[in-house]
């Protein structure tokens, strides 16, 4: 790695403006790197509001981590911490930074629960950190768009291949680790089917999953819609005319089909015992947080 790619981070910790927030439960957030190696098509952080360039342009924070330890000390509330906000914590570069094992290593020393949220099964690397952290909280939550691997590899090229999520997901349960499915986005015209969708949902319980939260449908805005367009241009052809005809300029763009696979996903979860809301970290826990320090 150039010692170009390498820059110097004012602070790490950001706390939510509503926290905690509804998804998670995370308080705070931190980006321990600036960009994303995994590339999926769709991604929102390539908006233009974000300010973020080239995603492929990876910049790693060689600072992060005593930043973060001053930033730890000092926070007044113990509260849940996130990872994967902007980019995904596991991304190949981290196989040689370890920002990201550092700053578990951190949380743990201070006493912060954690939710991880990735594409990777990279996180396996850190199920020694993750169980020592889940003597009081941490959650690992993966993100899995479609069930079917040749599609994981066209939509999200950088990331693992699904079934290599799912397999983590089988590993980290059987570790007693609080794992499960953020299942979204789902791509109007390409994998909004109730087939695909009732696939995803049976192999999240199948491997152990202990929550999906499910959303049918993506965002989409300057930045991020062009670069989208390009990609269906290539992968899908014929299918942004579908896109421009239903969802013109608008940033929310659910499935022609969303009530329907809500409706039935919702169904389906409620059968199999699949919860739609995960647990947080509960307030008397984090009370015990700072009684502990």
């Amino acid at each position: 790695m150039s010692k170009d790619r390498y820059i110097s981070a004012k602070t790490i910790l950001s706390k939510y403006q509503n926290a905690p927030d509804k998804w998670f439960g995370i308080t705070y957030n931190m980006n321990l790197y600036r960009g994303c190696q995994h590339q999926c098509i769709y991604c929102d952080s390539r908006s233009e509001c974000y300010q973020l360039g080239d995603l492929a342009d990876i910049r790693i924070k060689e600072n992060a981590l005593q930043i973060l330890e001053r930033e730890l000390k000092t926070k007044r509330k113990r509260a849940t911490v996130g990872f994967g906000s902007m980019n995904d914590p596991y991304m190949p570069v981290e196989v040689n930074e370890q920002l990201v094992r550092g700053a578990l290593k951190l949380l743990v020393r201070y006493n912060y629960p954690v939710h991880m949220l990735t594409k990777s099964d990279l996180i396996l690397r850190d199920i020694d950190l993750l169980k020592e952290l889940s003597i009081k909280y941490a959650a690992a939550s993966f993100t899995i768009t479609t069930a079917n691997d040749e599609l994981s590899k066209m939509i999200e090229p950088g990331a693992p291949v699904s079934s290599k999520r799912f397999a983590a997901i089988s590993k980290l349960a059987s570790e007693g680790i609080y794992t499960g499915v953020m299942y979204m986005p789902l791509l109007p015209f390409i994998n909004d089917t109730w087939e695909e969708v009732e696939k995803t949902i049976v192999l999240s319980k199948e491997a152990g999953a202990k929550y999906l939260l499910f959303w049918p449908g993506l965002s989409l805005r300057k930045g991020s819609r062009e670069y989208f367009y390009q990609k269906l241009d290539k992968l899908f052809p014929g299918i942004k005319q579908k896109y421009i005809d239903t969802f013109g300029e608008n940033y929310i763009c659910n499935s022609p089909n969303a009530d329907e696979l809500y409706r039935k996903a919702s169904l389906l979860q409620k059968e199999i015992g699949l919860p739609q809301k995960m647990e947080f970290c509960k307030e008397d826990m984090l009370e015990q947080f700072r009684l502990e320090f």
